[in-house]
């Protein structure tokens, strides 16, 4: 049985992924500090003997038998990764490197859960993955940006140098159950709007673009991804590549909420990307033939019923 550590395991994607790893038949390591993640999403896991939980902050060392790790340790919206932007760099760096050294430890594979935000504001569209990106280095997103930049770096610094089996892909927006309502990503804040009869916020003119992508694909393309032979790293897009505009979501929350709400358009916040949308022709290749399934109006729709509950 394959032992797993998952770094940042009571967060969103986290505990999704910790789910499909106990499905699997996976032992599996949750370790966080539980600044963005919650015990109510990893409730479901505690009675299961191959299910163990770690309190831990991946900035110290820290030392477990794995056979894998995904690193997806680090605060990735921005209010909250603003919040403390030299804790963010710091768990972006030094998370990264702790989980590289335990990886050498142990001979371990590890799959590096980098982000879209690399390409930043991109000159380039879609993305491919051998674009280098168009990033502001002392802006308010950089913390999270260069962070995710750098720790990319270190994955192949450790796999060039120290023969680390790394893997990287580059997450393009995911939403689903279990985002909290309060993390300033657009479909959270639209969906938990909505469902309190507030205005939708709108920031620009909502043309600017984004592909959205179901929690569930997702997580389908991180296992496809660390199944891959040795000699590939990546990085890899995992996205959906349907490019919607932002005005256009905002509409279909409305229409399948039901909500009477208006929208308000406010302004563009500094270094916000006017459009994103990732080339998975790679993924596609080496993933075994991997793409999204859940189409945008299936995932609001659970997504939606999620927050109903919640709220």
């Amino acid at each position: 049985m394959k032992k797993i550590l998952v770094t940042g395991g009571a967060g969103f994607i986290g505990s999704h992924l910790c789910g499909r790893l106990l499905a699997e038949g996976c032992h599996v390591v949750c370790m966080d500090n539980f600044f963005t993640g919650s015990c109510d999403n990893i409730r479901g896991y505690m009675d299961n003997p191959e299910f163990e939980l770690v309190e831990h902050n991946v900035q110290q060392p820290f030392d477990i038998d794995v056979d894998e790790i995904y690193n997806l340790a680090c605060p990735a919206s921005p209010i909250h990764y603003q919040y403390d932007a030299i804790d963010t760099i710091r768990t972006c760096i030094l998370g990264t490197i702790n989980g590289l050294d335990l990886a050498v430890a142990k001979n371990a594979k590890f799959l590096q859960a980098s982000t879209s935000e690399v390409y930043g504001d991109p000159l380039v569209h879609p993305q491919f993955e051998n674009y280098w990106g168009n990033v502001n280095p002392v802006g308010i997103r950089s913390c999270y940006d260069e962070g995710k930049r750098c720790a990319e770096t270190l994955c192949m610094d450790y796999h060039r140098q120290c023969g680390v089996k790394v893997k990287i892909i580059r997450i393009f927006n995911t939403y689903g159950p279990r985002m909290l309502p309060d993390d300033g990503r657009v479909v959270s804040n639209m969906i938990v709007q909505a469902l309190k009869g507030e205005p939708l916020t709108v920031f620009g003119n909502g043309g600017q673009t984004r592909s959205f992508q179901y929690i569930d694909d997702l997580v389908e393309g991180m296992l496809r991804m660390m199944a891959t032979g040795d000699d590939f790293t990546g990085p890899v897009n995992i996205g959906n590549p349907s490019e919607f505009t932002i005005l256009e979501l905002a509409q279909l929350v409305l229409e399948i909420s039901e909500s009477k709400s208006r929208i308000v358009f406010k302004e563009l916040p500094a270094d916000d990307p006017k459009r994103r949308k990732p080339d998975i022709g790679l993924a596609r290749r080496m993933l075994q033939g991997w793409e999204p399934r859940v189409p945008l109006r299936n995932g609001l729709s659970q997504t939606i019923e999620f927050f109903r509950s919640v709220l």
